[in-house]
């Protein structure tokens, strides 16, 4: 028997749904409030990737179970789930390294995007609270996901030439009053103009 379970993505890295069964009161994780609800795209997802890794965890050897589920066990997830990859991820000596738009085909390995690992992490640690893990024990959460993540995000961005760090939005400039500035124009065409010669806008004083 294969020790692991065989999980299935589409090209929106979506796991195998058919694991688990789900509460027919609706809610996809625990309880919930009526069976006339729809769960929404994100619960429905969180539900698919949380039934995956309880199935991940059943088939382990040795079976683990989430109480004694750690940072560990879910970075060995998180790894497993490459296999499953559909991003190309190059290596160093990889001619295209770097290249956002490699011009052709190369042997390089696929690999789970570090978005979609992310988003899923983020699934799983709510998941896990949802079904009445407490805060302070969330293996999701432990520094060595967070770490894993970042090294993965770095690796990616080098290896695909793409940057991953948050631009900075230029707010538009505040939309001005065109009745204002025809108003504001139309002051300064009657404005006094400038004497003639009186370069320091002073009045001559005659001398009589």
């Amino acid at each position: 028997m294969d020790p692991h379970p065989q999980v299935e993505t589409n090209n929106n890295n979506h796991l195998n749904p058919n694991l688990l069964p789900v509460s027919s009161a609706g809610s996809p994780l625990a309880g919930g409030s009526s069976s006339t609800t729809t769960p929404s795209r994100y619960e429905n997802q969180k539900r698919r990737d949380w039934n995956t890794f309880c199935q991940y965890l059943r088939n382990h050897r040795p079976p683990l179970t989430l109480s004694r589920c750690s940072g560990a066990n879910v970075l060995e997830f998180l790894r497993y789930l490459d296999q499953f990859g559909k991003t190309k991820v190059h290596t160093p000596v990889c001619p295209f390294y770097g290249h956002p738009n490699p011009p052709c085909p190369c042997p390089c390995p696929l690999r789970q995007a570090w978005g979609s690992l992310d988003a899923l992490v983020g699934r799983l640690r709510a998941a896990f609270e949802e079904t009445g893990g407490q805060p302070e024990m969330n293996p999701f959460g432990a520094r060595a996901v967070r770490l894993y993540l970042r090294e993965v995000r770095d690796l990616q961005s080098k290896a695909r030439g793409i940057s991953y760090e948050k631009k900075k939005r230029k707010r538009p400039p505040p939309p001005q009053d065109h009745h204002h500035h025809q108003q504001q124009q139309q002051f300064q065409d009657f404005v006094l103009p400038v004497v003639p010669g009186d370069d320091n806008g002073e009045d001559d004083d005659d001398d009589t």
